[in-house]
């Protein structure tokens, strides 16, 4: 495994058999000039001007495994998963996950409270980590690690410092002056104090925004995602 996100981001080229002749023929964002300057060691980082095209390009891409070195360069067949900090924790039905409607839950909150509700279906997938449920994500913050439609599976977790992995992506349901926000989210270490937190998007369009932690009406650790490529 490479060292750096270049590194990464070569070996991720490496797996998909692809030269730098056909990734900024390929590529539409991507020019010669680029490639020729980041191999040449004239810019030893990879900047956004690149890696979102060539994200963008090659959907089977894992964009965490080139940013992070989790995981492997290529997503498995439909799933991904993205966060696995204590090994292999089994469901009680093991593989099982319950899908959720959260939008007919009103809120995030209650559908952790009533989880024998607003139930869409289940999901059957052998060898993934434990997870308390999972929900369709809507809107395009994470893009093109997450994109409108994809699913999320989730495990819940106390609204407290102390449980929250600072750096991994979160279910995250505010409340703004009465109405609920909800989103998928990197949460980070706020400047504003210890009972803040920052909450980051993959999206570059999306800026950052610190939130204190007593607006935050529920959590849920993002453990892995699913994405449908079609309907059919």
């Amino acid at each position: 495994m490479g060292n750096s996100v270049k590194e990464r981001f070569y070996e991720t080229m490496e797996a998909l058999k692809l030269t730098d002749y056909r990734v900024y023929t390929d590529v539409e964002g991507i020019t010669k000039n680029m490639m020729v300057k980041l191999r040449n060691g004239e810019t030893n980082e990879v900047s956004t001007k690149i890696l979102m095209p060539f994200l963008c390009k090659y959907s089977d891409v894992d964009a965490n495994y080139i940013l992070t070195g989790r995981g492997t360069p290529l997503r498995t067949p439909e799933v991904t998963q993205i966060f696995h900090p204590k090994g292999v924790e089994k469901t009680e039905e093991e593989g099982i996950i319950t899908l959720y409607d959260v939008e007919a839950a009103a809120n995030l909150k209650s559908l952790f409270d009533n989880k024998d509700q607003n139930i869409l279906g289940q999901i059957n997938i052998p060898n993934i980590p434990k997870c308390d449920g999972a929900v369709y994500v809507k809107g395009d913050s994470m893009y093109p690690l997450l994109k409108s439609g994809d699913i999320v599976a989730y495990k819940e977790v106390p609204l407290e410092m102390s449980h929250i992995f600072f750096g991994e992506m979160y279910l995250v349901s505010i409340d703004l002056d009465g109405d609920e926000y909800l989103t998928v989210k990197y949460v980070q270490h706020s400047e504003k104090g210890e009972d803040w937190i920052k909450l980051v998007s993959y999206n570059q369009n999306h800026q950052p925004k610190d939130f204190p932690l007593s607006s935050v009406r529920a959590m849920a650790l993002v453990k892995l995602s699913i994405r449908m490529n079609t309907m059919k």
